[in-house]
């Protein structure tokens, strides 16, 4: 299905589920935008520095880089729905410690930021969870609308939680802004209780241990060509574009001698931008296609640093930061969407998690690196510089072109035979090699390895540690396809993964082969 014939992300809103885990996270980052901005904006007024400003974003999503891919993990393997409320619960806990402190006079800078580190943590284990779940409860062919309508929540709330805040923060101060996130916590955690994540599917394969489970998304992030290229473009995107987001309150301040409610309106035409872009991306996504789309995200984005940098017309700075905001919001779904539609159901949470550490902990720590810059060199030299990333970044496309999986490579394929062994080894042992020998056609030789050589990927991808074709120096007809796999249970796993792509192209070898003569397997376990 095309991108102009997809379902309206109206279908999206028909599920109720749906319907409450959106409308629940968007309440949780409202809250969460409010209290970004108002510690941004504290912390300039205790210091006055650039850099501990820009630390605040650095706290915020620092986190995501730490702890997403482990959470993606404990997302695929373990109960989303504890996993959430966990997170939840905690988060409440620590905003309401920091709400307190504030109102009481108690919390200085370095309060500040270690308490928003902490809860940037909570965020990081929800995340995963809390966007696998929303997507799991819509068809397939909605799953492009479902991610921008995560977005648009997103994004909706980047841009009313900075000006509720500002506007709270004028009156009452920085304390009850954290008053305000609690309760957009609380709506979260109410909506995951009323519609828990659906239970993953029964498995009688031995369960991924948490480092194991690193291991394999990181495999198939980097021999699944489509995702690393999505992901690497995320991270260069997101690195050199976090310099107008962290230096926001700067030039907010100091050059538009703007207060907390004025930095509130600024963050708010960011957000309100993406969220219009986000109405508008199906069909611009449509008429552009991938690449020229996120190109155009690209030169907008990187123009509005430099109205950022250099201008004082307030009116000026907030249109563009509309445009700005329009620009992130189709550059970074259009990744999103990328990136979990090449994504098979076994590992979709950690494609997740691996997105968000790309884009967040790049974003986390291109905040430091721009705020460390802008002490150094100024503010509109910063930023300039920034902007010029920005448009150099268009030529990742040829390395690392951009497009979404076909149903048949993410659409895992039933086992066609079990494994018949005199002994089954323990879960644990290992390492294994497996060998597959062909017996071909000698005048195809040469094509039947070309055709060999494309499960290179699939198997590094779905586990395999170690892969290489052999030759037999007894019969030349003969090659052995050789793959070392970690352990047992990781061979079974690797089993399970295969797609329906995989195994088409494992018919088309059995073409190759000689006249009544079938693959060979066999099956070794390392002795220790």
């Amino acid at each position: 299905m095309s991108e102009a014939e997809a379902p309206s992300i109206r279908a999206v809103f028909r599920h109720q589920a749906a319907r409450a885990l959106l409308g629940g996270g968007t309440a949780y980052f409202v809250g969460n935008a409010m209290q970004a901005m108002a510690a941004a904006w504290l912390v300039v007024e205790l210091t006055g520095s650039a850099f501990l400003a820009a630390l605040v974003q650095t706290a915020v999503f620092l986190p995501m880089f730490l702890f997403a891919l482990p959470a993606g993990v404990l997302a695929d393997t373990t109960d989303r729905r504890r996993l959430m409320l966990a997170a939840l619960t905690v988060q409440a806990a620590v905003v309401a410690l920091l709400a307190l402190l504030l109102i009481v006079g108690w919390a200085g800078a370095t309060t500040l930021l270690l308490l928003t580190f902490v809860v940037g943590c909570c965020t990081a284990l929800l995340s995963p969870a809390w966007n696998s779940a929303v997507v799991d409860v819509v068809p397939r062919d909605q799953l492009p609308q479902a991610i921008t309508a995560v977005g648009i929540g997103y994004n909706g709330a980047r841009a009313l939680g900075p000006a509720l805040a500002g506007v709270v923060y004028a009156q009452t101060g920085a304390g009850w802004v954290f008053v305000f996130a609690v309760a957009g916590i609380l709506v979260l955690l109410w909506a995951v209780r009323a519609h828990p994540p659906r239970p993953h599917p029964p498995t009688r394969l031995p369960a991924e241990r948490l480092w194991g489970g690193m291991l394999s998304a990181l495999r198939f992030a980097r021999h699944s060509e489509v995702v690393l290229a999505q992901l690497v473009r995320t991270a260069a995107y997101s690195a050199t574009g976090s310099a107008l987001w962290a230096l926001l309150p700067v030039v907010g301040q100091r050059q538009l001698g703007l207060g907390a409610a004025g930095f509130g309106l600024l963050m708010a035409c960011m957000g309100g931008g993406a969220v219009g872009a986000g109405f508008a991306i199906g069909t611009l996504r449509a008429r552009l296609g991938l690449e020229r789309l996120v190109a155009l995200g690209c030169v907008i984005f990187a123009a509005v640093m430099g109205v950022a940098a250099w201008s004082t017309s307030h009116l000026l700075v907030y249109a563009a930061l509309v445009a700005g905001g329009g620009a992130w919001m189709s550059v970074m779904s259009t990744y999103n969407t990328a990136t979990q539609t090449s994504a098979p159901r076994w590992v979709r949470a950690r494609a997740n998690a691996l997105h968000v550490l790309c884009a967040l902990g790049s974003f986390a720590l291109g905040s430091a690196l721009w705020g460390a810059l802008s002490s150094g060199i100024g503010l509109s030299a910063t930023l300039t510089v920034a902007a010029a990333c920005m448009t150099g970044g268009i030529l990742l496309a040829r390395p690392f072109p951009l497009r979404m999986s076909a149903l048949e490579e993410v659409t895992q394929a039933a086992l066609s035979e079990d494994l018949f062994l005199a002994h089954q080894p323990d879960p644990e042992a290992g390492p294994v090699a497996v060998e597959i020998g062909y017996r071909v056609r000698a005048d195809e030789a040469a094509e039947f390895l070309d055709a060999l050589s494309l499960l290179r990927g699939p198997r590094r991808r779905d586990g395999a540690t170690f892969w290489r074709i052999y030759r037999d120096l007894n019969d030349p007809q003969r090659y052995v396809e050789r793959f070392i796999v970690t352990s047992w249970a990781d061979y079974l796993h690797q089993r399970s993964r295969a797609t329906v792509a995989d195994h088409d192209l494992e018919t088309r070898l059995r073409a190759f082969l000689a006249p009544g003569e079938e693959p060979q397997m066999g099956h070794y376990i390392a002795e220790r």
